[in-house]
């Protein structure tokens, strides 16, 4: 063997790091419809968060007419009734816009908006809750997320899944209990009638 030429001993071991460089994908590489969605991914789980939101408000409405509905007796006063037409058009319109914006139809955008403002007036939960609705709705994330074109860019791109934080799942947790603590004030309350 020459002296010159000294063989690696390491170069042939299945252990070795892989020589050849390995580069991501520079991001204008990535079509459009990817860096759109990547960017407007979490606003549109939010944007759901708040349809399951009117979902909830629908069975919370159901719920509470629910009593007034089985006390109706004959002699029911219009103020009863006016009543209970006022908590089933709220739920119905709650379905219809919880539906819409699980699926972020444009057409839910300004009604929820507009349920949102009403909501303001439910202090102080109701407030905080639909301020924060109305901000996910008319942010700029928000309108392009429930523009008529965006439905092209979700079909486009079936691949992009959202993996929730530990933050949102502390979030979630935190919503049941107080949604579990006000239910139980509820039921403690009309047991104590």
């Amino acid at each position: 063997m020459r002296d010159d030429v000294v063989k690696n001993p390491m170069s042939d071991s299945p252990y070795a790091p892989p020589t050849a460089t390995v580069a991501d994908l520079p991001t204008e590489d990535q079509s459009a419809a990817v860096q759109t969605r990547s960017a407007h991914h979490r606003h549109e789980v939010q944007l759901k968060s708040i349809g399951s939101l009117y979902y909830l408000s629908c069975l919370m409405l159901f719920f509470a007419s629910l009593p007034m509905l089985l006390t109706l007796n004959g002699r029911s006063n219009g103020f009863e009734l006016g009543v209970l037409a006022l908590l089933a058009l709220l739920g119905l319109a709650c379905a219809v816009l919880g539906y819409g914006l699980r699926r972020l139809r444009p057409w839910a955008h300004l009604p929820s908006g507009v349920l949102s403002g009403i909501g303001l007036l439910a202090f102080p939960a109701g407030t905080l809750i639909n301020a924060w609705a109305l901000y996910l709705l008319f942010c700029a994330k928000g309108r392009t997320v429930l523009a008529a074109d965006y439905q092209q860019i979700i079909d486009a791109t079936p691949h992009i899944k959202y993996r929730r934080s530990v933050g949102d799942w502390i979030a979630v947790v935190l919503l049941l209990l107080i949604i579990v603590a006000v239910a139980a004030a509820i039921v403690m309350g009309s047991m104590g009638r």
